[in-house]
């Protein structure tokens, strides 16, 4: 178990890691004509546009929370006055609400895709593949809010904290260390999430590195109408 901790939990986050980044810059490089969203939405837009509003808002929230949670040292938090137990009470609650809020709209999203006959019949094996992962995905983190339930003392949390600051600064022996007695549940979640960062180059969802932030401070644009002859 030992050995599978390590290789799970200590190794697999950096091969994780570098196939989406490597996998995303040869993507870009060789096929930027598959580099999209592949919208379906010609096929059918109501259940799409209520799915996709839902999930995105609820998975945007739910990865902020993640990357802030787990990325901002124990020490920080303990400046601000934080406890571990009430950060960990809050992660629940407001993961749990934009989780719920995402599993709604994810759900929509799976329905459509695979009952829909047009939509269906324009799906690719990977399109139908990454929603179910994602679905399953969003499910372990649901679950996982009762397991956190019976030890709100934040130590369970902490340990995850001090896992993802060990990656981010190459410390794999520690990472592998403070994750041999956590929950089962929280060692799947964490698997399964690196196994989308895996299939990421090879999906739909390299569209997400072309967020339109400029959009927002572009200039205005004037738009004026022909003249009347």
């Amino acid at each position: 178990m030992s050995y599978l901790n390590t290789l799970f939990l200590a190794v697999y986050p950096y091969v994780a890691l570098a196939i989406f980044l490597i996998g995303s810059l040869i993507r870009y490089d060789r096929d930027q004509y598959t580099w999209k969203t592949a919208s379906s939405q010609i096929l059918e837009s109501k259940q799409l546009r209520l799915g996709s509003i839902l999930f995105h808002i609820g998975v945007i929230a739910v990865l902020l929370g993640h990357f802030v949670g787990l990325l901002t040292p124990a020490a920080v938090w303990h400046v601000l006055g934080i406890s571990a137990s009430f950060k960990q009470a809050v992660a629940m609650g407001v993961g749990g609400f934009f989780g719920i809020i995402c599993l709604f709209g994810l759900i929509i999203l799976v329905k459509r895709r695979l009952t829909n006959p047009r939509v269906r019949a324009s799906s690719t094996r990977m399109d139908i593949t990454i929603l179910l992962l994602l679905l399953a995905q969003l499910i372990l983190g649901l679950l996982s809010i009762f397991v956190s339930a019976g030890h709100m003392d934040g130590g369970e949390m902490l340990k995850m904290m001090n896992w993802a600051q060990s990656i981010v600064t190459f410390n794999a022996a520690q990472a592998a260390a403070v994750m041999v007695d956590v929950h089962i549940i929280y060692k799947l979640h964490i698997v399964l999430g690196m196994t989308l960062f895996v299939l990421f180059p090879f999906s739909r969802l390299v569209h997400v590195w072309s967020i339109p932030v400029r959009y927002f401070t572009r200039n205005y644009q004037v738009v004026r109408g022909t003249a009347k002859s």
